[in-house]
This record gives structure tokens, C-alpha cells and sequence, in this order.
């Protein structure tokens, strides 16, 4: 049996209990106000301290949460009198609340009202939830009753539930430096059929207002479940970094790829739509037509994490001689033949995900599974991605395992296209990956390291000893030292004569 079968009957096994409950567990929710339509999500987890206080939150998600229970259904509404159930007739995960071990629980209830749980996890703005109760099973006493009271509040650009996240003074600092935009895109609106607009945020360093120098430019785009607030928070942290000179002076572009499918990876697909087209031919001639960027293609860069590496890695190969280099970490799957673990190239390959499974009791789509079928899989007769492989019997469909491999697959392009681009390729690619990456993707990035190789291309790859795909960056003391690396980098690529250096680790703290 696969290791990965062993595992996800294990992962199973923890939520069931062969003692079964002499009553069907069953809660039901209500509401003061009436609700519009939605995806009702219930979460339950183990208590494990009898005495401990009533936890803040209950909720499940594939990377940080995944052995907790959630169940789901969707709703046209919820009426003021009138309770909806949840029980075991209800899709759920790891099993049916039927087989939920007796035991007492922490339980809570979302109504996800936008349909993208699957992506951002807990409720985000305009989203009902109920406070966190505590039931026993097997149910013994009438049926748990919870309320949906709370709407989550979708706070605007430095706003938290505490208030301003800067003084009056910082603030303004602040709004000087990082500006946010929305650009309408002609080609992406004209593939939906409606506007669509791209957002993200633009840094310009001190003294950009007052002096006529032109800047090297960083695109940088967020890895998988971020988005706007996210890249707030990076901004704010660039920001802080290159007024104390540990980055050097140049124009950031926060690059906002979140969508309702997922990351849609600044790739043409014929689910997403022409994002690449759509930054490379409208947006980044916007903004670089109103920002004193460097022209010149070799102060154009490219950084990105995870989804985001793989994105910027995508845009680095197919548009080679617009970009002086990409410097990425931890990229998503870049071939085929390791997709968690499962070469799907062979015809009797099977992906037992506990990760899918739970993705699709959460939402239909924006889980990651979800999310590589929009950029990578053809779409289907009913209008959506066609499915990789079933969520339940782990079988892959060949001709999308096919379509994939002949499109996508990263390695496959490098070996095709780098001998015949590697002047515009040879030296621009920098790549960092955690040996221990959680996710595996140290496997498929040595899989692309040798497709360099085999091309004859120039490239460098980093397998950090001891590292995962969560705290490569941090280096001691410093929680962004390989941003401070590849930025500096960039900077002697583009500014080769400069006086500015790399400062530097930052030294070891005092006892």
C-alpha cells in the first residue's frame, strides 16, 4: 500500500471511532436576520483541556487546521424562526459526522456568503458566524443550537478591528510611500465579459518625490490563500527595511494574482484568462508610463514564494528578454512526475489527498487543488476546469494528465525552449528551496535543476539544509534575511557601479 494510502486511512482513523453514537449527532443553525444564499460550513475540534476556556475560533483548513472536522451545504438563505441542520447526511470531513468518536467537542458555524473559504480560510468580510459552543457526543439532550450573530467587518487598507494599524505620523509616511491601484484590463474584461480590474500596491523608496532618478523595478507577487492584506503587510515591511538601508533604493510592485478559482499564476489559461498578457502588454506599461522605472529591461525583476515563485518563474520563461532575472523560492510543482508525491504520467497512478478531500467539503472551487485545475486543465462541457484526478477514488483522467504534461510542466519547457533562448535565459534564474520543504517541492525543483542541466542552461538553485517551505527566509535574528539576498542581488545587476552594499546578517541579539 502507498505511503500516502497509510497515511490519509490514519489521518481517518483519528476522527472515527469503531463505538458508534446511539444518537445521530445533528446541529442546527439560526439567525436573527434573514440571509442570502451561501455555503454553510460547521467545524468541530477536539477538547483537550476540560478546564480550558472556550477557544476564539473553530475552523479546518488543508495546511494548518487539517484535523479538525468540517461539514458542509449549500443554502439559498436562512429566515428569522426557521433553523437549517447539519448532520450526517451532509458532506464532511475526514468522515460523516455519523462517525464522529463520543467525546466532547468544540464546535462553530460559517456562512461563507462569497464561496471562498476554500482560498482565504477564516470568514472575511460580509461573512456570518456563530460563537464557539461545546457538545458531547453522542447527543443525549435536545439538538445544539447555534446562532449566526456575528458579520465579519471587511476593514479597509490600514484598518484592524483594534483601529488604525499607524499613528497619524506613520500614516502619512506610509500613504506617501505605498500607493495603491486598480487598473481595468482590456483583455481580461473582454474574456469575462464584464470589467475586471487588477490590483496591488506600488513602494517608492525616500526621495523619489523630490528628484528625477529613474529606479530598478521588483514585481513581486504572494503565494497561495493571501492577497491585498498580505501584501499590506509585505509592503510596510519593505518599506521599514530600505529606510534602515538593509534593502537598496528601488520601485516595488505588490502584485495581487488571488481569484476565485485560486492563484491564477500570471498565466493565460482558458479558465482563467489572459493574466499574463493582461500584465505584460496593459498593466506593466501603465505603471511604469507613471513611475520613474528604469527602462531597461535588465532592471526589470521578477520575486515571488510558492505560488507566487512558480508565477514569476512562469513569466521569467516565457517572457525572457522583458525581465532581468527572476529570484523565486519554494515554486509550486514544476514537473509532473512528483505531484505530491504521484508521477501522473503513468497510467495506474492514484492521488489519495486528504488536502483535496477536504477542499472539496469546503468549497467547489479556490482550494489548491482547484486551483492548479484552472490554470493547467482544459475546461470541461459544463464551463469548468476538468478535474485532475476524483477527490474520493484518488483516479486521474489521463487525456488532463496529458494536457498538463504537454503544457505546463515546467521541466518539460525548460528542455524544449532553453537552447534556443539561452541568452535571454542563461543567468536570470535564482532559486531557493527548504530541503525539508513540508509540501515536498524540493523534489520537483531538483527535477528542474536537472532540466537545466540537461539543456545546457546557466541557472542557480539553493537546497537550504534544514529548511522548510515556512521559515527559509529567516536567517537568526533577521525574519527576512533571503529578502534582503535576493534584493541586493538585483541590485548589483542592475546597478553594477553603485557604492551601496549589502549590509549584511543582522548581528545576534544580547542575552
Amino acid at each position: 500500500m502507498a505511503r500516502s494510502t497509510i497515511a490519509a486511512l490514519a489521518f481517518l482513523l483519528a476522527f472515527s471511532s469503531p463505538v458508534l453514537a446511539q444518537q445521530s449527532p445533528r446541529v442546527e443553525v439560526e439567525t436573527d436576520e434573514p440571509t442570502g444564499p451561501g455555503r454553510l460550513l460547521l467545524f468541530a475540534e477536539r477538547v483537550e483541556d476540560p478546564e480550558a476556556a472556550a477557544p476564539t475560533s473553530v475552523s479546518a483548513d488543508p495546511f494548518f487546521k487539517k484535523n479538525n472536522f468540517v461539514a458542509a451545504r449549500e443554502i439559498a438563505g436562512i429566515q428569522p424562526g426557521v433553523r437549517i441542520g447539519l448532520d450526517g447526511d451532509d458532506g464532511a470531513y475526514p468522515a460523516s459526522m455519523n462517525d464522529l468518536a463520543p467525546g466532547h467537542y468544540w464546535v462553530q458555524t460559517v456562512l461563507d456568503r462569497d464561496h471562498d473559504y476554500a482560498y482565504r480560510g477564516r470568514p472575511d468580510g460580509g461573512d456570518l458566524v456563530s460563537p464557539v459552543a461545546r457538545i458531547a457526543l453522542p447527543l443525549t439532550g435536545p439538538t445544539p443550537i447555534l446562532a449566526l450573530s456575528e458579520t465579519i467587518v471587511d476593514y479597509p487598507l490600514w484598518e484592524t478591528a483594534r483601529g488604525p494599524m499607524f499613528s497619524a505620523e506613520d500614516r502619512a509616511i506610509v500613504e506617501a510611500r505605498i500607493k495603491p491601484f486598480e487598473f481595468v484590463s482590456p483583455a481580461l474584461s473582454a474574456f469575462q465579459g464584464r470589467p475586471v480590474t487588477m490590483r496591488g500596491l506600488v513602494i517608492t523608496p525616500e526621495g523619489y518625490d523630490a528628484g528625477k532618478d529613474t529606479y530598478p523595478v521588483v514585481y513581486f507577487t504572494h503565494g497561495f490563500t493571501a492577497g491585498m492584506t498580505s501584501l499590506s503587510d509585505s509592503a510596510v515591511g519593505i518599506l521599514t527595511a530600505t529606510h534602515a538601508g538593509r534593502l537598496p533604493p528601488m520601485i516595488w510592485v505588490m502584485l495581487d494574482q488571488s481569484s476565485p478559482f485560486g492563484t491564477h499564476e500570471f498565466a493565460d489559461s482558458v479558465n482563467n484568462g489572459p493574466w499574463a498578457t493582461a500584465l505584460i502588454r496593459e498593466l506593466i506599461p501603465d505603471l511604469e508610463s507613471r513611475y520613474r522605472v528604469d527602462p531597461a529591461p535588465a532592471s526589470r525583476f521578477l520575486m515571488g514564494h510558492s505560488s507566487g515563485g512558480w508565477a514569476m518563474l512562469w513569466l521569467q520563461l516565457n517572457y525572457p528578454d522583458r525581465f532581468g532575472g527572476a529570484w523565486i523560492s519554494s515554486p509550486d510543482i514544476t514537473d509532473f512526475t512528483d505531484f505530491e508525491g504521484v508521477d501522473i504520467t503513468r497510467p495506474d497512478s492514484r492521488i489519495i489527498s486528504p488536502m483535496g478531500r477536504m477542499e472539496a467539503v469546503l468549497g467547489a472551487y479556490g482550494g489548491q487543488a482547484s486551483s492548479f485545475e484552472a490554470v493547467f486543465s482544459p475546461r470541461g462541457d459544463d464551463g469548468r476546469p476538468m478535474p485532475l484526478y476524483d477527490r474520493i477514488t484518488g483516479e486521474i483522467d489521463p487525456d488532463v494528465a496529458r494536457h498538463w504534461r504537454e503544457n505546463w510542466d515546467v521541466s518539460q519547457i525548460v528542455r524544449s525552449r532553453w537552447p534556443a533562448q539561452h541568452r535571454d535565459l542563461d543567468g536570470k534564474l535564482h532559486v531557493w528551496v527548504g530541503a525539508n520543504d513540508e509540501f515536498g517541492l524540493e523534489r520537483s525543483t531538483r527535477h528542474l535543476e536537472a532540466a537545466v542541466k540537461a539543456a545546457g542552461g546557466q541557472a542557480d538553485f539553493t537546497f537550504a539544509p534544514g529548511k522548510g517551505h515556512f521559515d527559509l527566509y529567516s536567517e537568526g535574528t533577521e525574519r527576512q534575511a533571503l529578502h534582503r539576498v535576493m534584493a541586493w542581488q538585483m541590485w548589483r545587476r542592475a546597478r553594477p557601479d553603485s557604492p551601496l552594499v549589502d549590509p549584511g546578517p543582522m548581528p545576534a541579539a544580547r542575552p
